[in-house]
């Protein structure tokens, strides 16, 4: 039977939009019908990409009859904000993480959408990826025992890459902490069955002209009685791509030789309005850009984020963009998955069938409120240097569950 397609509003097209547009723009359940931004060019290329109609507001998108689920990818202050709205016209929400910057603002996101009947999804976060979702089939087959202790850590240039000033104000949601800290979170309580007990940190900001958490270093103990040890940078040295095969996040291929780009690229940068300009003119609908239709070739490999390593009763599991290595008392194999058809196809799968088919989503709000708390107490931890306990954590539903 043909599926019938899913009509979204993109609200803000910004760099998540544009790193979303793969997925949007092949996979055949969906029907990009309007987008909004305040940017005339960025709309102007939207209205030509996708032969849909584009609006200076979110107010504007939210009220179109044919939107049937808003995409909400605006700065992460908005978050909140534009998911009430969306929820006031009847729509269904995918919002980007971080979820939001509150766990007051959550609660209210989730109390909206409840209220109007309405669907919310939260995403995309790296343990949508295929390998991470996979080692926890493995955890939840029972056929390496109970997890008991994950390690996660991640080497990148994030904080040198062109900012707007409000990404590199942490109470403004900028760092690593909001930024990159919800992906590696997410991971490990996906991985550990999400309920975090308590949360040790410890954080970095070592560049006064990126005045923002650059790094950061965490122990999450588990009810379960079992800890998972996170360690981000995103200072622009090491790469720890180089232990996954120099395939980058995206599943793209990396070229080594390309040490320090980042960094180099900010050297002509002399006022924070330069930068703000340097991010626009790599964003999408800047001049000279690529159809979103080009490149839509099969992706060699899956989405990652760093090295993740579940060490479980009776073996280790590694997760890695090919599929996942298991470590068991007998040898090392590959559990190897196919290629991605369509990259971030997880994210639709979620989407579709909580509107469509009526499943209870696994990222749904109160799951994303609970790593949302777990990265606010991660900044508290590292503030007033003490352990933090967690009241709002939950395990992830199961999908299919009516």
């Amino acid at each position: 039977m043909r599926q019938r397609k899913l009509r979204l509003g993109v609200a803000g097209l910004g760099r998540a939009f544009s790193v979303m547009v793969p997925t949007l723009s092949a996979d055949a359940r969906v029907e990009i019908v309007a987008g909004a931004d305040p940017r005339a060019e960025a709309r102007e290329r939207f209205a030509a990409d996708f032969s849909a109609r584009a609006y200076a507001s979110v107010q504007e998108l939210c009220a179109d009859e044919r939107v049937e689920a808003v995409y909400v990818a605006t700065p992460h202050q908005f978050h909140a904000e534009h998911v009430a709205l969306a929820a006031q016209h009847g729509k269904h929400a995918l919002v980007e993480k971080p979820m939001a910057l509150s766990v007051a603002d959550c609660r209210a996101m989730i109390d909206a959408a409840e209220a109007a009947g309405v669907q919310l999804v939260v995403g995309h976060s790296h343990s949508f990826d295929a390998p991470i979702r996979r080692a926890r089939e493995i955890v939840e087959s029972g056929a390496v025992g109970a997890v008991r202790m994950i390690t996660a850590f991640n080497y990148t240039d994030f904080l040198y890459r062109p900012r707007r000033p409000e990404e590199l104000d942490t109470g403004q949601g900028g760092g690593v902490i909001f930024n990159q800290a919800a992906h590696q979170i997410d991971i490990v309580r996906l991985l550990g069955g999400g309920r975090v007990r308590s949360v040790r940190a410890a954080t970095g900001a070592w560049d006064a002209a990126r005045p923002t958490e650059g790094a950061y270093t965490a122990l999450l103990t588990f009810e379960e009685g079992f800890a998972a040890s996170v360690v981000y940078s995103g200072y622009g040295h090491f790469d720890s791509d180089e232990f996954c095969g120099w395939v980058g996040e995206m599943g793209e291929t990396k070229d080594p030789a390309a040490y320090g780009t980042a960094r180099k690229l900010l050297q002509g940068v002399s006022s924070p309005e330069d930068e703000t300009a340097l991010r626009n003119a790599r964003g999408y609908g800047r001049p000279g850009a690529p159809s979103p239709a080009a490149g839509r070739g099969k992706a060699a490999f899956h989405q990652h984020f760093g090295v993740v390593l579940v060490s479980c009763e009776r073996a280790d599991l590694r997760p890695l963009p090919h599929g996942v290595m298991i470590y068991d008392d007998a040898a090392a194999r590959l559990d190897a998955l196919p290629a991605p058809d369509v990259p971030r196809s997880e994210v639709i799968d979620e989407l579709y069938d909580a509107i469509v088919n009526r499943q209870a989503p696994v990222h749904d709000g109160a799951w994303a409120l609970a790593t949302t708390e777990a990265c606010l107490a991660l900044l508290q931890s590292a503030r007033e240097q003490k352990e933090v306990f967690l009241q709002h954590q939950v395990a992830p539903s199961r999908r299919g569950r009516q």
